[in-house]
């Protein structure tokens, strides 16, 4: 009995290192210090981080779950490249199709405890607006992936929700993201540009459009109103396919 109470602290500092340990790789995949494309050295990694090669080798599998990693036979993990602009672009017509019908669900069968969790998430949200443009955009993007994943929970199906979170839409945009701040770091001529483009997905300083847009989609979908989520969800995805879609195009003819 007292070896089963000693484990268990044992247990918990395994996990908790893990899950560091995860959090910490993630964010080197997001922001680029481990580049899309190249290969991961586990041993290289462990030493860099200071734990052992168990932990990374856990972190790996979770995030080749989540798509930033990849894994090939015989040759290890590597970081996944970004997405083209016509992968993009499918990703985008597949939300148009899943996610208003979420909507529409969602304001079907919305409750107390379902407007409650909506309502928490735009007030988180909405701190974003408060923060400096680097973690504003970081934050953001954390609480686009949080709202559109609630709204495909609330439609009752855990099939389309599912396939909604098998997207890890706004991870990629995110990366994306880290692109474009690398560009405007360069002496480009088409760096100021490409960052106004991208501007225009958040407008921060006019307030996050993005999230104007979700307060707009919410507000139906409390009220029970099925037709306007539906159709206020397609014009948020279709709008952000918009304004997103020339910043992708810039990226690629500079690759």
């Amino acid at each position: 009995m007292a070896a089963s109470k000693a484990t268990k602290p044992l247990r918990s500092l395994r996990t908790v290192l893990s899950d560091e340990t995860y959090s910490r790789i993630r964010e080197m995949l997001l922001t680029h210090e481990i580049a899309p494309g190249e290969r991961i050295n586990i041993d290289a990694l462990a030493r860099d981080l200071d734990v052992s090669q168990t932990p990374v080798r856990e972190a790996l599998a979770r995030l080749e779950s989540d798509d930033l990693v990849i894994k090939e036979p015989l040759r290890g993990y590597a970081a996944t490249d970004l997405l083209t602009v016509h992968q993009i672009q499918d990703l985008f017509q597949f939300r148009g199709i899943i996610e208003p019908w979420a909507a529409t669900h969602a304001a079907k069968t919305i409750d107390d405890e379902g407007r409650r969790r909506l309502h928490e998430e735009l007030e988180r949200g909405k701190s974003a607006e408060a923060l400096d443009p680097e973690d504003a955009y970081a934050a953001m993007s954390e609480h686009d992936s949080r709202f559109h994943t609630l709204i495909a929970e609330l439609s009752g199906s855990e099939f389309v929700k599912d396939a909604y979170v098998r997207t890890h839409c706004h991870l990629h945009l995110f990366r994306l993201y880290t692109v474009l701040k690398t560009w405007m770091e360069e002496p480009r001529e088409d760096a100021e540009v490409v960052g106004e483009l991208f501007e225009l997905y958040y407008q921060p300083k006019s307030g996050f459009l993005a999230f104007t847009e979700h307060e707009a989609i919410a507000k139906a979908i409390m009220a029970g109103d099925e037709s306007t989520a539906s159709k206020l969800m397609l014009e948020h995805i279709e709008n952000s396919l918009k304004r997103f879609a020339p910043t992708m195009s810039a990226i690629e003819k500079g690759q």
